[in-house]
């Protein structure tokens, strides 16, 4: 069955989303940093066996809205994605985050834990602090946005994915241009900029020991973005967690071992 692929209006910005809802448990997917639900493009049709599925892109990322007014904060972030479960019905569910996708999921879990069933960390962001304060009052100066658009296009999309996937082989036209496009959108570097203020350190070792809620986290032995040691801590600062690594695999996990990384959300989700 298809996926229903269409872009709703919540907390005053348009945020596109895909979706299957079939009337088995709900899981919602969120994306990391420059990325999109194009990261979940090869797990979704294999997710749908197994659970209503609707995954989202954030504000100020992939199809959705690239506001300069919505606050892209993690905070602000948790609270439209429980938004976005209102909008279908979803009273509570399984949460998956990729990359700094986990810490928007981990924050919904902090805010929201009644909403949160369990989580599946992969790659997860972990332990980043706030922007300092010299680099967010130097977004505020009038050329700024000329400096971040150099940032985003000074480096080849095809080398950046050199860099977060194992199996470079696995790098088509196609991942191209799903990566490529959102970043031209002319409003990005604004987005990128309002997320470079906004955007709060990652949950601290106290706000982590306190989220009791079952996680899985998945992570690539060779993730060159987001590091091995970050998933280990993360196993020992979560009360309730467990870590699972896939050698020869990046940071792109869902990309790398698609039917590994759901067979283990699967098993997961049938947990006690």
């Amino acid at each position: 069955m298809s996926f229903v692929k269409e872009t709703i209006r919540v907390m005053g910005v348009d945020v596109y989303c895909e979706h299957d809802f079939n009337g088995k448990p709900p899981i919602v997917l969120i994306h990391g940093y420059l990325a999109s639900t194009y990261t979940y493009h090869k797990v979704l049709p294999l997710l749908q066996e197994h659970f209503s599925v609707l995954a989202i892109d954030l504000p100020g990322f992939g199809k959705s809205e690239k506001s300069k007014s919505f606050r892209y904060s993690f905070e602000n972030y948790a609270k439209l994605v429980t938004a976005c479960m209102d909008v279908f019905n979803i009273s509570s569910a399984m949460l998956v985050g990729h990359s700094m996708g986990g810490q928007v999921v981990m924050n919904v879990a902090k805010f929201s834990p009644e909403r949160v069933l369990k989580l599946v960390l992969l790659n997860s962001s972990g332990y980043l602090k706030r922007a300092n304060r010299l680099l967010i009052f130097s977004s505020y100066l009038p050329f700024f946005h000329r400096f971040v658009h150099y940032h985003i296009n000074k480096h080849d999309v095809k080398d950046v994915l050199k860099d977060v996937l194992y199996d470079h082989s696995l790098i088509d036209e196609d991942m191209i241009e799903q990566y490529k496009r959102p970043i031209m959108d002319g409003n990005f570097p604004h987005s990128l900029i309002r997320l470079l203020r906004h955007r709060e350190g990652d949950l601290s070792n106290e706000e982590l020991n306190h989220l009791q809620v079952p996680a899985l986290l998945l992570w690539g032995k060779q993730d060159k973005v987001v590091p091995l040691y970050i998933g280990e801590k993360l196993e020992k600062e979560l009360p309730q967690a467990n870590l699972k690594v896939y050698d020869k695999v990046g940071h792109l996990i869902t990309d790398e071992r698609p039917r590994e990384v759901v067979e283990d959300i699967v098993m997961f989700s049938f947990n006690k």
